[in-house]
């Protein structure tokens, strides 16, 4: 058990809107829950009521229909909400009038201020272009955009009509744009000029025209001139086809937005999984599972409603994003930031949160861990008296990074850790405001999340390390991977190793008290200051030049060393040179991405692989951590056991420090 940290006053947990629905169970349905423990476990038990009461006290504007909540809990294919209508965007922009509904700052202090009322002409207006386009419900709309007010309302827009919404980061290459975007043949497509990094402006016209030319289903591509004006005319070289700029899709002023109304399970919106272990998988999300939820995490996890001012530090390839323009839902006044996570100081998210009076600020554990390193006290450097609440994921977050929060930034602040996943576009684990804080601990499942932690044989764990699952079905769970039609893949991917039962792909740990621990992936996801990577795509740009036979990536940021992303190759002639490294880290930043770009690029003789030819990333990554081999992999499910071997030993002198010849 972690030490306590925080624990909130009588006030601030009277005031919770948990407290509050708490409250309302008892008055209005009869359900008396004497403590938190006992809302999870009823929310669990009784997950068609607990759905049902999330859409009325949080007032989801739709068409409920007949039929009950649940209809049907087989996982996959659980039937929610049979006969209900609704949609997304109109549920995120029920708030009317002047006051700010949207504020985006970019990175050189360029800031733009929408207004509910503007917001709603502004998509409006947005969705009036994409349906002179054609777009109708169904269709995908794909977005090559930063963090911004453009790409929220393109976002909304597309939303509003029933399409799909699909975004990546401009930061992305190419090869990694096509990856994700060829695959759900777009009908528009939505790019940016370029974008700015650590004070430096990138030009993306270049990779918007190579991405656009693979895909030939587009009526039209949309540029925004985020850097420069004459993005148009740049675009238009490039040899961009069908090309309109943003001005022109806003064009028409159709007067009153207009909502599409869908089925529950109709797709809003695809995110990109990071590409582990092939292409990235396109996970296809509800309308109606995503907006229940969001307004659950957001109202009752979070305590976020219309007084707040709420930011998360996100890219839009990161499910993050989406979850953050969810504070729409319920009526905060969202802030966009795009630029680089510690840039141009460290402490900049803090001074954000300084100049623009947040109460909730998201960011990622690793940013949270890089203050703690250099020592910055932000509570001394900026006014974060209205700084209630700071969110704190992408990777766990260490005990000493909790207690630094509380010694260095705020010591009456809510740090909510939460832990879930581009797959559930949620979180799986996240407290409650109402529930004292402890070093290195989630405070427990979210609700109407049954989580929990399995061994191999499927038994549950209580106080031991354990696969994290969840038993019963969650209505964000993905309706569907895209192109695929029998679910054969949704159900390889999520359901194989467990019958029925979702395998999310982290080691977990459950204490006796209802806290969790996450003891880091159990699949070869790479994180890269709290956005997933793909391991499989940087595998492809790394291999195909011609100086390296082969390659394995290994992320051990979170270990107690904290050396990052690591690379091992395998090189055609052995003898790694700068020349060569340079070669790869070139490579991969212009055709992925510069969070691509490993910290330490490492020779090796081979990659230890399974019989079926799989690299063994995890086992890889324990070696690195400091588990002995004889608890990592069995020798014989290895097919060149002495490169695993060499491995270890390799592995074992590095944490002492030894940096021996290459491992053969």
């Amino acid at each position: 058990m972690g030490a306590p940290l925080w624990r909130p006053s009588p006030e601030r947990a009277r005031q919770a809107v948990v407290t509050h629905y708490r409250d309302w169970l008892a008055q209005e349905r009869g359900v008396v829950l004497d403590d938190d423990a006992a809302l999870w476990r009823w929310s669990v038990d009784e997950l068609g009521a607990f759905w049902e009461s999330i859409w009325e006290f949080c007032a989801a504007v739709g068409d409920r229909g007949p039929g009950p909540a649940l209809a049907d809990p087989a996982m996959p294919g659980a039937s929610w909400f049979p006969g209900a209508r609704v949609n997304y965007a109109e549920n995120a922009l029920t708030r009317r009038g002047p006051a700010a509904a949207l504020i985006g700052v970019r990175e050189d202090g360029a800031t733009a201020v929408v207004s509910w009322d503007e917001l709603r002409r502004q998509v409006a207006r947005a969705a009036a272009g994409l349906r002179a386009l054609g777009v109708t419900e169904g269709d995908r709309v794909g977005a090559v955009l930063p963090n911004t007010v453009y790409a929220a309302v393109a976002m909304l827009a597309t939303a509003s009509i029933g399409a799909v919404w699909a975004s990546c980061s401009p930061e992305l290459g190419p090869t990694a744009l096509a990856a994700r975007l060829a695959q759900i043949s777009p009908t528009v497509l939505v790019g940016v000029d370029g974008y700015s990094h650590r004070g430096r402006a990138y030009d993306t016209v270049g990779a918007l025209a190579a991405v656009a030319a693979e895909l030939p289903d587009l009526a039209a591509t949309v540029i925004v001139p985020y850097l420069a004006p004459d993005a148009y005319t740049r675009a238009r070289e490039a040899g961009v086809a069908n090309l309109l700029t943003w001005d022109e899709l806003l064009a028409t002023d159709p007067g009153e937005l207009t909502f599409t109304r869908v089925a529950f399970d109709t797709p809003l919106w695809i995110l990109f999984s990071s590409g582990t272990t092939g292409p990235p998988k396109a996970l296809v999300h509800g309308h109606g599972g995503i907006l229940l939820e969001h307004l659950k995490v957001l109202a009752l996890h979070l305590d976020v409603g219309p007084d707040d001012r709420y930011c998360w530090f996100t890219t839009t390839g990161w499910m993050m994003w989406n979850f953050l323009i969810s504070g729409l839902l319920v009526g905060a006044t969202v802030v966009l930031y795009d630029g680089a996570p510690g840039y141009p100081t460290l402490g900049t998210q803090f001074g954000l949160a300084e100049a623009l009076e947040l109460t909730v600020l998201g960011t990622s554990a690793a940013y949270l861990h890089a203050c703690r390193d250099a020592g910055l006290v932000p509570g001394q450097n900026a006014d974060l008296s209205l700084l209630r609440t700071i969110g704190s994921t992408g990777s766990p977050l260490s005990p000493s990074g909790y207690a630094w929060v509380y010694d260095a930034v705020r010591a009456d602040v809510l740090l909510s850790s939460i832990s879930g996943g581009t797959d559930v576009c949620t979180a799986l684990l996240a407290g409650l405001p109402t529930q004292p804080v402890l070093a290195g601990e989630i405070s427990g499942r979210a609700l109407g999340c049954a989580a929990a932690a399995f061994d191999a044989a499927g038994t549950p764990l209580v106080d031991e390390v354990g696969e994290l699952v969840v038993t019963a079905p969650m209505p964000s769970m993905p309706v569907a991977l895209w192109d695929d039609p029998d679910g054969d893949r949704l159900r390889e991917t999520y359901y194989a190793t467990y019958p029925g039962v979702w395998r999310h792909g982290d080691w977990v740990r459950f204490t006796a008290t209802g806290g969790a621990v996450i003891e880091g992936r159990s699949d070869a996801t790479l994180n890269r200051h709290g956005i997933r990577i793909g391991a499989a795509e940087l595998y492809e740009v790394v291999e195909a030049l011609p100086e390296v036979i082969d390659s394995v990536a290994v992320d051990v940021s979170d270990a107690a060393d904290d050396a990052g992303l690591l690379l091992f190759v395998v090189l055609a002639e052995p003898g790694l040179t700068e020349r060569t490294a340079e070669r790869i880290r070139t490579a991969l930043r212009t055709e992925l991405s510069p969070r691509h770009v490993p910290d330490e690029i490492i020779e090796i003789g081979a990659v230890p692989r399974t019989h079926t030819a799989k690299k063994l990333e995890v086992p890889l990554k324990r070696l690195l951590t400091g588990v002995p081999l004889a608890d990592v992999v069995s020798l014989d499910a290895v097919a060149n056991p002495q490169a695993l071997v060499a491995f270890a030993s390799a592995a074992a002198a590095r944490r002492r420090g030894v940096r021996p010849a290459p491992p053969r």
